[in-house]
């Protein structure tokens, strides 16, 4: 009966007008994304862009509520898991005190954070050496660049690796291998001399993986054998080459992890003719392995280390350069060398600086180990029943699928694993009542390898959803 009052809306109008609320409010975001913004300065792979707007721990959160598990975290940017208290906390009491300083000035947090580092590397290492700071990965690689050029008389050519990846610049695009980065550009007369990684899945049969990596750094030691090779001159004992650019498990080639001998072998070759080895941790460092730095896994002393990513957890571009002594001392590289407004600035410091003392207060190898070991097992568990997963391997908690053509589970399936990030973004993949979205990583040579860098706080009972989910999901591409 009418009676003239207005009736309440029911609980299900009032979701569904919320949800037409939220639909339009991001379908206008995403017009004006298609209009405005550059595609240039975003990955942009995905047919439908995920527009966020929270996160926490190992999740992130959309408008709608919708929980995303983030098994990539931001590219091993957030290693120790998204508004991390103590971190956060860091960058507010930084902001209320210095905030901003010219990099010309000095601040305490930047020389406490420069000296810790250098301390570390100098009990592993054996080599006294100094830290200069930048604010992004590929400018730190440029930087390092300048470093090496500078100590072999003006070399510019390096070796790197096929698979490799250090950057989009133009600098860091030279020894980066895909053509792909390079090829609007023009020409790169410099473009580095790229050897083959012992990637031993995809690597000759009959070969156990210790004898694939003896076997790589044998090809790569016969460049020197005689000059007619291209890299060596016998008569003078020099190389054309300044430095080797290597990445302990490639990143973007998809967490390719090595034997542990190949290293050592690589690294007697390089000292041999007196080439640096330049460690490039941006991705892999701030014990995503297990380890502060990758490379402590293979028994060498870096030349130079890069970092950057994980050192502030991703609240503040900060990135670096550690070398040794004879390489970075005033005497040989001066002030003015190189510079950026914004390197060692006072917000990516102070949070980098609690972050590293973070990382000495708890260890993190033991539970970095652990964890990755578990969520290996379960890994290793889905590989066993789901033949689109070729391979899975891990150290620490870089972990990485293979996902190939369930008839051999061995071509590398692109389009699977493109669907798998699709799917992924659905947020419709139910465990115990709950619906959640996963966040995937796309890497591998032939784009068909699913990386993991899941937050190294991740607890135990979140492998075990991060395992479900992957199960669930690929039942679902493997039937599509």
């Amino acid at each position: 009966m009418d009676d003239g009052f207005p009736r309440l809306a029911t609980a299900d109008a009032v979701q569904a007008a919320s949800r037409a609320s939220l639909a339009a409010e991001e379908a206008r975001l995403l017009a004006l994304e298609a209009e405005y913004c550059s595609h240039g300065d975003t990955v942009h792979y995905t047919q439908f862009p995920k527009i966020f707007s929270g996160c926490e721990g190992s999740f992130m959160l959309d408008a709608a509520g919708n929980r995303f598990l983030d098994l990539q975290m931001w590219y091993s940017a957030v290693n120790f898991g998204y508004a991390n208290p103590r971190l956060n906390n860091a960058l507010k009491r930084q902001i209320d005190t210095l905030p901003q300083v010219a990099s010309q000035y000095l601040h305490r947090e930047k020389i406490e954070l420069a000296a810790m580092i250098a301390k570390d590397a100098e009990a592993k290492f054996g080599a006294k050496g100094r830290v200069h700071f930048n604010v992004g990965g590929a400018q730190a690689v440029e930087d390092s660049l300048k470093l090496v050029r500078n100590a072999s008389n003006g070399k510019s050519l390096m070796f790197a690796f096929e698979g490799g990846y250090h950057g989009r610049t133009l600098g860091a695009s030279a020894i980066t291998s895909s053509y792909r980065y390079r090829r609007r550009f023009g020409h790169f007369g410099e473009r580095a001399h790229f050897i083959p990684f012992p990637y031993h899945f995809r690597g000759p049969k009959g070969m156990s993986k210790e004898e694939y990596g003896e076997h790589c750094v044998q090809q790569f030691a016969r460049l020197f054998e005689s000059e007619y090779n291209g890299v060596w001159d016998p008569k003078v004992g020099q190389a054309e080459y300044a430095a080797f650019y290597v990445e302990p498990l490639q990143g973007t080639g998809g967490y390719v992890i090595p034997p542990p001998n190949f290293f050592t072998g690589l690294k007697k070759v390089l000292d041999d003719h007196g080439i640096l080895m330049v460690v490039d941790e941006i991705q892999m460092g701030f014990y995503r392995t297990g380890k502060l730095w990758s490379i402590e896994h293979f028994g060498v002393t870096p030349d130079v280390i890069v970092f950057g990513k994980a050192v502030t957890n991703g609240l503040n571009p900060l990135s670096g350069v550690w070398a040794k002594e004879a390489l970075i001392n005033p005497t040989i590289f001066p002030p003015g060398s190189t510079h950026s407004t914004f390197n060692a600035n006072p917000l990516g410091t102070a949070v980098a600086l609690e972050a590293m003392k973070m990382m000495e207060e708890e260890d993190y190898e033991t539970m970095v180990m652990a964890k990755g070991a578990y969520f290996l097992d379960g890994l290793k568990d889905l590989q066993k029943r789901h033949k689109i997963v070729g391979e899975v391997d891990g150290l620490g908690m870089a972990l990485r699928i293979e996902i190939c053509e369930p008839h051999d589970s061995y071509t590398p399936s692109k389009r699977l694993v493109d669907l798998m990030c699709d799917e992924g973004m659905k947020a419709d993949l139910e465990i115990a009542g709950k619906r959640y979205g996963l966040v995937l990583d796309i890497g591998g040579y032939y784009k068909n390898v699913i990386t993991l860098a899941p937050a190294l706080t991740m607890s135990y009972a979140e492998i075990d959803l991060a395992i479900a989910l992957l199960d669930q999901l690929f039942t679902r591409v493997a039937t599509a």
